[in-house]
């Protein structure tokens, strides 16, 4: 990791800063975001209720921004991949456990498309060219990953991926993989609506406000001001 994300928020902020002014290699900053099209394929899955579970690095910023966005219900922070014995917070930080720290959305179909939060989560959230990392974390852990729960998601996201690599909107190979679904295990409560709990957090502050001040600025329509439990 770049810096502990267990630490106090001033001891991360005033890491972070030191860490970016000296750091002998090319400097670790915030994510780029970019506007990227919405998905052709991208049929409404039935009901006013669906679930989606995606991995795109440390869990706090995909759950804080996901909050964000309209028809979104709730978004719970956790592990998938791996089993449920070893899906804890502090056997997953090795890497060797399988699992990804992801989120389960539940959100309203009829307000929110499935390829609208894919949409969402390249554009603002993650970066798909990066390989079991995101910004400063490592690890296989922090993959970025779309686990379809049905058919039809497997589908849109398959057909989003491709439409992106297609359209050449990142400047590297997209590496993020399309996961089958292998249960999804809530992580510790203190994890939970962390960025809501923990804005003035050194780690929030630095990779994932920006994350969601793009949200804002770049989807308006999507933006909803309170965020989902």
């Amino acid at each position: 990791m770049f810096f502990n994300r267990e630490l106090p928020a001033a001891v991360i902020a005033v890491a972070a800063l030191a860490a970016l002014a000296t750091a002998s290699g090319p400097a670790i900053s915030a994510e780029v975001t970019r506007t990227l099209p919405t998905a052709k394929l991208d049929p409404t899955d039935g009901g006013k209720s669906a679930v989606a579970v995606l991995a795109g690095g440390c869990f706090w910023g995909v759950e804080g921004v996901l909050a964000h966005v309209k028809g979104v219900k709730s978004v719970t922070s956790g592990y998938h991949g791996g089993s449920k014995s070893t899906a804890t917070y502090d056997r997953t930080n090795d890497g060797n456990t399988g699992h990804a720290e992801a989120v389960r959305v539940v959100y309203d179909p009829t307000v929110v498309s499935y390829g609208t939060l894919l949409r969402v989560v390249f554009s603002v959230i993650t970066d798909p060219t990066q390989l079991n990392r995101q910004g400063p974390d490592t690890g296989t852990q922090y993959r970025s990953a779309i686990v379809p729960m049905n058919e039809t998601q497997a589908k849109v996201a398959r057909a989003y991926l491709a439409q992106l690599s297609a359209g050449k909107h990142f400047s590297k190979p997209i590496v993020t993989k399309v996961e089958a679904y292998n249960g999804f295990h809530p992580a510790e409560a203190y994890h939970q609506d962390f960025m809501v709990k923990n804005p003035r957090h050194g780690y929030i502050q630095h990779w994932d406000a920006p994350k969601l001040a793009a949200l804002k600025t770049r989807y308006p329509a999507l933006y909803s001001a309170k965020a989902a439990p």
